[in-house]
């Protein structure tokens, strides 16, 4: 049972990398982005005003730089060379001292490819950008990252698919407690409590968790009643009541990689309104499953969905795109988008959930994770989608 990307992948990504940047005449890299660093080191952290960054010259061992609090924590996460600064802002500002480092590696007056022209901050930063602290031109390559992480190996498939697992097992305890009378908040916590104890029992003492907090995330986001019909409501602990409709979300932690289950459910005997928009529902995600295939277009498969919407007489009640591609992100590029003409290629990964949303009434969406295989998709996320399954008795 796979828990973590292995050594193995992670030194490909980096050679990938540097294949497809040396041939632009890029001499090394230097990473800020949270997300980006743990892609190609496996190196998870709380970023904070402190700057973190993974550098390295094209050939050579990457060096992660890193405020002296984070030392320990850096070297038993991942097998790269740490260097230290003592503190932000300090006498002499990180960043300075990064350019130190990148002098060191020999990539001054060359070309760095970078995710950004320095620490994106937060927090409070304050700071120079890399090219002012530098003598170096600074290529940004986002592009080339997004496309690298676009197409998921065989391995981080695997840990997405044990995520839908334990997403499934979370979402399932959620509907066992969901009660009439309860609050959204203690019915939440209490299956994210027991998904996640069964998950550190099963996976072992190996695994670790990539951020704070429980590894397992399972509830309702306030979309409860009629403000289930906000899409991205925020939670207000709720009382749940007879006759509420309830938009839930599920995923979990594995290897830095997350799932996305959500589901609709009905509290009691659903309405014959209840019922025919759950129903259309379900039939613009399996329309937007069917759509989805190697060499078609992310915006084939939103303009399927839309088109749907219009001939059925609910386009008012639209309000997103039909998915988006994830993994150590809950949202990656590229989007199951009107407007985003990227090709669709095997071992892509998407969430599919087109949602019908009708102010002051009630939201209807599911959420599965598919992956695409060399025919269509395959869903990753198996909790049941019809409507017998999902009604609170």
């Amino acid at each position: 049972m796979a828990i973590k990307v292995s050594e193995r992948e992670i030194v490909q990504r980096r050679k990938r990398l540097e294949e497809v940047l040396s041939a632009e005449g890029i001499a090394g890299a230097c990473l800020f982005s949270p997300h980006n660093i743990f892609y190609f080191s496996r190196f998870a952290f709380i970023a904070t005003e402190r700057p973190i960054a993974l550098a390295w010259a094209f050939g050579k061992r990457p060096v992660l730089f890193v405020p002296l609090l984070e030392r320990e924590h850096a070297e038993e996460a991942c097998d790269v060379e740490v260097a230290t600064y003592p503190e932000y802002p300090d006498e002499r500002h990180p960043m300075e001292r990064l350019a130190d480092l990148l002098r060191d590696l020999g990539l001054e007056g060359k070309k760095i490819g970078a995710d950004s022209d320095g620490y994106g901050g937060g927090y409070g930063y304050r700071g120079p950008k890399l090219s002012e602290v530098l003598e170096a031109e600074v290529v940004l390559a986002k592009d080339t990252l997004e496309r690298m992480m676009a197409v998921k190996s065989p391995e981080e498939i695997e840990l997405l698919r044990e995520s839908a697992k334990w997403a499934n097992l979370a979402h399932s305890l959620l509907q066992e407690y969901t009660r009439p009378g309860l609050t959204e908040t203690e019915i939440a916590a209490r299956a994210a409590f027991e998904a996640s104890a069964a998950m550190f029992r099963a996976l072992g003492p190996n695994y670790r968790p990539t951020r704070v907090g429980l590894p397992v995330h399972v509830g309702y986001r306030g979309q409860i009643g009629p403000r289930s019909a906000v899409p991205h409501a925020i939670t207000t602990n709720a009382r749940i009541r007879q006759g509420d409709v309830l938009v839930t979300g599920a995923t979990a932690d594995v290897g830095g990689y997350w799932a996305e289950l959500e589901r609709t459910m009905i509290v009691g005997k659903p309405t014959e309104k209840q019922r025919h928009y759950f129903e259309l529902m379900v039939a613009a995600q399996d329309l937007a499953l069917a759509e989805i295939k190697p060499g078609r277009r992310c915006a084939d498969v939103d303009r399927k969905v839309r088109d749907f919407f219009v001939q059925e007489g609910i386009g008012e009640y639209w309000r997103h795109h039909t998915g988006h591609a994830l993994g150590i992100r809950m949202h990656e590029a590229p989007f199951l988008d009107i407007g985003d003409d990227t090709v669709i290629e095997p071992g892509m990964v998407f969430s599919v959930e087109p949602g019908i949303y009708i102010p002051g009434f009630a939201g209807f969406r599911h959420s599965d994770t598919v992956v695409v295989t060399e025919t269509g998709a395959e869903r990753l996320t198996l909790y049941p989608r019809d409507l017998a399954s999902l009604i609170i008795d």
